[in-house]
């Protein structure tokens, strides 16, 4: 019997602003779209007050740079419009930070848009990005980075291995034909909210042409270290089974074609909706991490290497292990996790190789027409 688990019950960020503190290639493969975005501006459709929206924000700190210099720059074309930007994610999201940081109360204060321009308002939705979430035709331009790789449900466990690009045959069709059906009903809300002439960069997780993802470029497969290091717990009697099977990501890479597909077929519901793809292409961002490591020519040991590897990779996956234990108590639960992670970063401290994370997106630019 296949069990459905709503994304919202193993997808949570950690708060405190940890994420985007520690997802410095995240905010790398943002900057990267800037003058994509900034081509957007240029022809933003006619309208009353200008609506931006941020599909999947987390804390808002890695996109907030992007939006600061957008907002600014329209401000210093003499674009006197009324701007709302509308930051959506999960009811479980760290929207406190993401507040303080547009005032200037968290992190760089220099992209604290809303107090450094007037009539630029912030509001926040706390509901998943797979439906409406604004009226209909209201929406300047949207956006969308490293989130909608997550389904709205999980169609089944993986049995040996936490994610699907290292499933079964079978399992992995379960993903993909769940994520097939999201991207439509995701394409559909957008068409719905976005104006004629508005569009829609998305910035996603996915496989490139060459069979690359997150994490899986060469060297070590962060997915398959996770998947060894939680059998190892395992095989030392911390964890039971069904807990290392629960330990299944809610996500799909898509590759380019699947997110192609609904684009392709003039009959389809999404191009009868009037959407457009107008540009789709992969786009490899190396790990920041491994960067800074190999550029301080031995300044930096592997032991300090490992400590700033490990956690941007806990940012957004230790929920995921966490939910597998919901069975425990936090503290127990807790600590397994901590004893997960800790055998992880020993292994890169003892020999650094080949782990790193780098990024595999698919950017695509969608019209509506």
């Amino acid at each position: 019997m296949i069990e459905k688990l709503n994304m919202e019950d193993v997808l949570a960020m950690r708060s405190d602003g940890y994420y985007s503190q520690r997802t410095a290639g995240a905010k790398n493969a943002i900057d990267s779209v800037l003058p994509i975005m900034k081509e957007a501006i240029k022809s933003l459709p006619q309208t009353e007050f200008l609506r931006f929206a941020d599909f999947g924000a987390a804390d808002g700190g890695t996109s907030a740079a992007l939006w600061a210099e957008l907002i600014s720059g329209l401000r210093k074309d003499g674009n006197i419009e009324h701007i709302e930007l509308l930051y959506t994610d999960l009811p479980s999201n760290d929207f406190s930070t993401l507040f303080k940081t547009m005032q200037g109360m968290h992190g760089d204060p220099s992209n604290a848009y809303q107090i450094q321009n007037e009539n630029v308002f912030v509001h926040g939705c706390g509901t998943g990005f797979h439906r409406q979430l604004m009226a209909s035709d209201s929406l300047s331009l949207g956006f969308s980075a490293t989130a909608m790789h997550y389904v709205s449900e999980k169609p089944c466990e993986i049995e040996d291995h936490v994610h699907m690009v290292g499933g079964q045959h079978e399992e992995r069709a379960l993903f993909e034909q769940r994520a097939s059906e999201d991207w439509q009903k995701i394409l559909l809300a957008r068409a719905s909210e976005m104006k004629s002439g508005s569009q829609f960069i998305v910035l996603n997780f996915g496989i490139d042409e060459e069979g690359r993802y997150l994490g899986h470029t060469g060297g070590h497969s962060m997915f398959n270290k996770f998947t060894e290091h939680w059998r190892a717990l395992l095989s030392s009697g911390n964890i039971t089974q069904e807990e290392f099977r629960k330990a299944t990501f809610v996500q799909h890479y898509r590759t380019l074609d699947e997110f192609k597909k609904p684009f392709n077929n003039s009959e389809s519901p999404v191009s009868k909706a009037g959407l457009r793809l107008k540009h789709a292409r992969t786009q490899l961002t190396k790990c920041p991490y491994q960067k800074a490591f190999i550029d301080s020519e031995g300044a930096m040991s592997p032991k300090q290497y490992a400590a700033s590897l490990i956690p941007t990779m806990r940012s957004w996956s230790e929920t995921v292990f966490l939910s597998a234990l919901s069975s425990r108590s936090p503290e127990e639960a807790q600590s397994i996790v901590d004893a997960f992670y800790n055998s992880y970063e020993a292994e890169v401290a003892a020999n650094p190789d080949g782990h790193a994370m780098d990024y595999i997106h698919i950017i695509m630019v969608i019209e509506k027409e």
